[in-house]
């Protein structure tokens, strides 16, 4: 089997494409970058994390125009940061995120770090939102790889339905893809990030509007089943998940005040499920204890 191309080449036509159809997303607009700067999209990315778009927008204003900056962030309470985040889903990330604004005050003076390696060591951040932010906010040239950017890959350049496990070899591929010029490197991670998102979709995938159409290894070879080896995410009803989110609901609902253990969803179906999910949120820290009951941690 011939060796899959890696040139810009590839994805040439993707910039102009972009520049006419992508969303009008608060976080690529120039008057979100000039009053939050990387913060800003640093607690994007962070929201944007297995939660839709839809979703994420109103919970992002909200919480940036509480907290604008990291160190506004960082000198608010556990409590406050978990109460904000709401309904986001996969609370830990409130958290994470409330560490890293500490993390980027007492390491950075409050400046968001330009430096992938410094961006790493930041809590809650991994290889896709540290270049996210060092090419989304900064500007600079590295490969950003996201799930839509896999699955563009694996059908434009590899010819498989759908994209393998996440690997390290993803960088390595979308860094060969890349113009030289490092503005539009930045444009075209944003355009194979959209294209996946609204065209090149997971289920229905509009193949007749895409601008790869013609270079196109999966499409030109008859669209073939090629497998999923995608993860399947766990049926969320009934799930140890809903629990957990029952009790943090209650528990963002009663804030400052401490429920008593008895009333923490007395109602739920499966009592051990619902002492699971009680034990999970305190070890998390997104939950405390004492002998009055259970509250938001403060």
């Amino acid at each position: 089997m011939p060796a899959p191309p890696s040139s810009a080449a590839t994805l040439a036509g993707l910039p102009s494409w972009y520049r006419q159809a992508a969303r009008d997303l608060p976080w690529r607009r120039a008057a979100f970058h000039e009053e939050f700067g990387a913060w800003g999209v640093l607690v994007s990315e962070f929201m944007l994390q297995q939660t839709p778009v839809n979703r994420v927008i109103p919970h992002l204003e909200a919480w940036l125009e509480r907290w604008p900056t990291p160190t506004a962030m960082a000198a608010a309470t556990t409590a406050d940061v978990v109460r904000q985040w709401a309904n986001l889903g996969y609370p830990r990330r409130a958290l994470w995120l409330h560490r890293a604004a500490v993390e980027v005050v007492e390491r950075h003076n409050g400046v968001v770090p330009r430096e992938v390696e410094s961006l790493l060591a930041l809590s809650g951040i991994g290889d896709y939102t540290a270049r996210a932010v060092a090419v989304f906010s900064y500007g600079d040239r590295h490969p950003v790889v996201d799930t839509n950017t896999r699955r563009v890959l694996a059908r434009a350049v590899l010819g498989r339905a759908h994209p393998a496990a996440p690997a390290r070899r993803d960088l390595a591929l979308m860094e060969s893809l890349l113009p030289a010029s490092v503005a539009e490197a930045a444009v075209v991670n944003a355009a194979v990030m959209e294209l996946g998102a609204t065209v090149c979709t997971a289920r229905a995938p509009r193949c007749a509007q895409c601008p790869l159409a013609e270079r196109c290894a999966w499409l030109q070879a008859g669209r073939p089943d090629t497998g999923d080896e995608r993860r399947r995410q766990a049926v969320y009803e009934g799930s140890d998940r809903q629990a957990r989110g029952a009790v943090l609901r209650l528990l963002r609902e009663a804030a400052p005040d401490v429920v008593p253990l008895t009333a923490v969803i007395p109602e739920w179906p499966d009592p051990q499920q619902r002492d699971r999910a009680i034990d999970s949120l305190i070890a998390d820290g997104l939950a405390e204890a004492d002998g009055e009951g259970l509250a938001l941690p403060r």
